[in-house]
């Protein structure tokens, strides 16, 4: 796949770039190990100047920024827009709380003077060189969320971006360059994926973290595995969106158009399948799918845009395909279904609502990357529970109810790294974030994120004389 700027709104190839050869990919190595050495001995208040100085260029640039996010992957520029103002509040809340995350911790001396102890103490302290693998779908978000972190921490990052998010890779290395971090803190690697494994094996590499498809992760978990290297993954997701009795049904519905085509659709914690009690279903399904016909298709520049197109052609041929299968197998299609009739030009395809699906289908297993969704009809919360969890994925779910009993339950039983009630998914730089199954491991963000990135180093002090 060619490093280089396409719009998906119109197919037009906008600036290529060549890969690093080896000797600069060797000097970039060579770049992030000599930073980490001084980096790591850095105090937290030169940190925490660093993440706040990054902060501020990035909000005097939010639009400039958003509109070259837009230009590489298609998404509404007011949704580019809202995400580098949350970039922003993630730096910023790291400059605000992470020292505080990180300080030595000490146990009671009580509970370790049977080890021989008079004191103890736990250290977080940076693990070194940190490579990023990170997809297109959120282009700054997923980095910052990873790189403010880390940084924080005392690691060092190296960047392997999407290939078709080139130029908002390269002002990601340049915005923490502006912010006086040292040269070689965080660096772009311009490498196609078929370089990755060598940097991983690299000794220098000290760990790996990777959010995108299931075989990459499985490609990075093997080599890192072989090379007994740390990582955190997080992969996709098939989030259930529940609907029961009690339930706001007109603002549910309202929430789970947004929650379905955030992004284009094209987001790991975008709801995917609703699972709508009986009793409810034909109000909710009613306001569900006319609020989904009634989504503006268009011009992700346009400020009355909702959604955008697909990435690229082969995302819209996979849900197409996703979609047929169904049809093909007895889906009804409540509305969309096909590409937009007004829009022949670019990766579009209309905001689709399947039902009357069965396990057979692929739509009932496979993760649905864009604007389509599933609408079950469930008996009660026990039938709700077993299809929620009758999927390899679980990073999040949606559940709505009033009844404390219901909530309880979901929390318990739902398979998933986070379950939001009354309330759609939405990552935030204060919770820990990441799923279980086939959704990944490890936990970004909160005090999770930098924590998975260091060595938890015990100091034992036993009695001087």
């Amino acid at each position: 796949m060619p490093i280089a700027t396409v719009n998906p709104a119109t197919e037009e190839t906008l600036k290529t770039f060549d890969p690093l050869d080896a000797e600069q990919l060797e000097h970039r190595l060579a770049a992030a190990d000599a930073a980490f050495r001084q980096y790591r001995d850095t105090s937290y208040d030169h940190r925490t100047d660093r993440l706040r100085a990054a902060a501020g260029l990035l909000d005097q640039e939010r639009d400039e920024v958003a509109h070259t996010m837009t230009l590489e992957m298609g998404k509404p520029l007011r949704a580019a827009q809202a995400e580098v103002a949350k970039c922003v509040k993630c730096l910023r809340w790291y400059a605000e709380h992470g020292p505080d995350l990180l300080a030595d911790e000490f146990p009671a001396a009580d509970d370790v003077t049977d080890s021989g102890a008079v004191r103890a103490r736990v250290r977080y302290l940076p693990l070194g060189p940190v490579l990023a693998v990170m997809p297109w779908n959120f282009p700054l978000w997923q980095v910052i969320r990873f790189a403010a972190p880390a940084l924080l921490a005392g690691n060092v990052g190296l960047l392997k971006h999407a290939s078709n998010v080139p130029q908002t890779a390269l002002y990601v290395e340049d915005l923490f360059r502006r912010a006086d971090f040292a040269d070689g803190c965080f660096q772009t690697l311009l490498i196609g994926s078929g370089s990755v494994e060598n940097v991983l094996r690299d000794p220098r590499v000290r760990a790996a973290t990777l959010t995108g498809s299931e075989p990459a992760g499985r490609a990075v978990a093997s080599v890192a595995g072989d090379t007994i290297k740390k990582t955190v993954l997080e992969l996709g997701g098939s989030d259930p969106y529940l609907v029961l009795p009690s339930a706001d049904l007109e603002r549910a519905a309202r929430v789970a158009v947004t929650a379905r085509v955030q992004n284009n659709g094209q987001s790991c914690i975008a709801a995917k399948r609703f699972l709508v009690h009986t009793d409810v279903y034909e109000e909710f399904a009613e306001r569900f799918v006319r609020g989904m016909r009634e989504l503006t298709v268009g011009d992700p520049m346009d400020a009355d845009t909702d959604v955008g197109p697909l990435v690229s052609e082969g995302g819209r041929q996979d849900l197409a395909d996703l979609v047929e299968d169904a049809r093909t197998r007895g889906a009804s299609v409540l509305c969309g279904g096909g590409r937009p009739a007004n829009r022949p030009t670019g990766w579009f395809y209309e905001p689709t609502v399947l039902t009357d699906l069965t396990p057979e289908m692929r739509i009932h297993q496979e993760e649905a990357f864009g604007p389509v969704a599933s609408l079950y009809r469930v008996a009660d919360l026990t039938e709700a529970l077993r299809l929620a969890n009758d999927t390899p994925f679980g990073l999040s779910s949606n559940v709505w109810t009033q009844d404390e009993e219901e909530q309880e339950r979901c929390a318990h039983e739902l398979e998933a790294g986070a379950v939001y009630f009354n309330g759609m998914t939405a990552s935030h730089p204060g919770l820990p974030f990441g799923g279980v199954k086939r959704s990944g491991y490890g936990r970004e963000l909160a005090g999770h994120g930098p924590r998975e990135f260091c060595n938890v180093k015990t100091l034992w002090y036993g009695a001087e004389d």
